[in-house]
């Protein structure tokens, strides 16, 4: 009995960080637009899960600042404010940089072959010009695949959250953005430093990134 109750257990836990990154990522990607409302029922359906793991998941959005609840009035996406931006950055420069480091000082094979594999996947994403949505989607999996090298989960998660946020800023302003395969390209030479075991080298290009980032969005404000 005890154990049926144990693997029940799981199986929520399980569905409920299936809902919680799919949901996620539609905010993020800005697939659920900012001030859209969030409806539990349409959303357990279109995830194929019930009401509670969409509901814990709506939790654990709400804590990282992606959605909002009014009292009497409902849940929503929060919007996306460009006054943020400042704020998101100086987290970023200070800590983007000290994860790249650690991930270089960190990471194990299996880490390595994963970045040696999204490296991969960006020089064949410039020879195939992927539309911008693809380039975000593999943007996202770099930055998450570094910080899952640091071995830091507190790290981790604190500059997942953030990058999202960004994210959803570089998403707001994608039809200014010019050269979005540049700004994602430029995650070669610091896969190639994490890989290498350079963290000096890899600090100074992710310190470079965030600052690069920043700019760009402003230029096209």
């Amino acid at each position: 009995m005890q154990q049926v109750a144990t693997e029940a257990r799981g199986e929520a836990q399980s569905l409920a960080e299936r809902a919680y990154r799919a949901v996620r990522d539609r905010l993020v990607m800005l697939e659920i637009r900012p001030g859209a409302p969030i409806n539990e029922d349409q959303l357990a359906q279109s995830l194929g899960v019930g009401r509670t793991p969409v509901r814990e998941a709506l939790k654990r959005l709400q804590y990282e600042r992606l959605i909002t609840t009014y009292p009497r009035r409902g849940t929503f996406a929060t919007d996306v404010n460009i006054t943020d931006l400042a704020h998101i950055s100086e987290v970023r420069q200070e800590l983007e940089p000290l994860a790249a480091a650690q991930a270089a000082r960190r990471a194990t094979p299996t880490d390595r072959a994963t970045l040696t594999a999204l490296r991969r996947e960006l020089d064949d994403a410039d020879s195939r010009r992927q539309d911008d949505a693809e380039l975000l989607h593999l943007d996202l999996q770099v930055h998450r695949a570094v910080y899952a090298a640091t071995h830091n989960p507190y790290l981790e998660d604190t500059l997942v959250r953030y990058d999202n946020l960004a994210t959803r800023i570089w998403c707001l302003f994608i039809d200014r953005l010019p050269d979005m395969a540049g700004h994602v390209g430029e995650h070669g030479p610091l896969i190639e430093a994490i890989v290498a075991g350079e963290p000096e080298q890899a600090a100074e290009l992710a310190r470079r990134h965030v600052e690069g980032f920043e700019r760009a969005v402003r230029a096209a404000i």
